[in-house]
């Protein structure tokens, strides 16, 4: 069966992401980046090599994101490459949140400044990496569930540039099973906001 048995009950087992969890996580950001845009209206179309709005910049950023998971499926295994890759893959969709939240109708102004701010970390406290209060506060004036949407997306991207980052590099235990738990939550919230079948 191409190197996979199935179990009692006939079910193939899953295998084990290429790449571990990294790999995984990656792949669940692009899965809820994809959705977003697709809820928000955001085509492949959109997408500019030289971004002037939100909407063209969470094209190309999808866009470059499926080009670094593509190349990941061919590399070797290597964690602070592939942890790299899911922390851009989770700004990717952080930023597609913000165009899904504006799509819900809130003024989303302050939370694109925070979605921005995020990718570098700056809005992650440096002590816990956790969500500043300027990020936790950008989504306020969006509707409530794609609020909190927005809000895990941020969180997600933070968690993932913690891991990725610093002496971490991918390596470190704990940073990536909150990576895991965030990138969990957010697939759940962007769920509840109905932007993720």
């Amino acid at each position: 069966m191409s190197g996979r048995e199935r179990t009692a009950t006939g079910a193939v087992p899953q295998a084990e992401p290429p790449h571990g969890p990294h790999r995984a996580r990656a792949r669940s950001a692009y899965d809820r980046a994809v959705a977003a845009c697709r809820y928000a209206g955001v085509g492949r179309e959109a997408a500019e090599f030289v971004p002037r709005d939100p909407v063209g910049r969470v094209a190309n950023a999808l866009r470059l994101s499926a080009q670094s998971l593509a190349a990941l499926d061919t590399s070797a295994p290597n964690p602070a490459a592939d942890a790299r890759c899911a922390r851009n893959t989770a700004a990717t969709a952080a930023l597609a949140a913000q165009v899904a939240a504006a799509r819900d109708g809130g003024d989303t102004g302050s939370a694109w400044a925070s979605t921005t701010a995020s990718v570098t970390g700056s809005a992650t406290d440096p002590a816990t990496g956790s969500a500043t209060d300027e990020a936790r506060d950008s989504a306020a004036a969006v509707p409530t569930a794609s609020a909190a949407a927005l809000r895990a997306a941020l969180v997600a991207s933070q968690a993932a540039a913690v891991a990725a980052g610093g002496s971490a590099r991918g390596q470190d235990a704990a940073l990536n099973t909150a990576a895991e738990e965030a990138e969990r939550h957010a697939v759940a919230t962007a769920r509840a906001a109905g932007w993720l079948g």
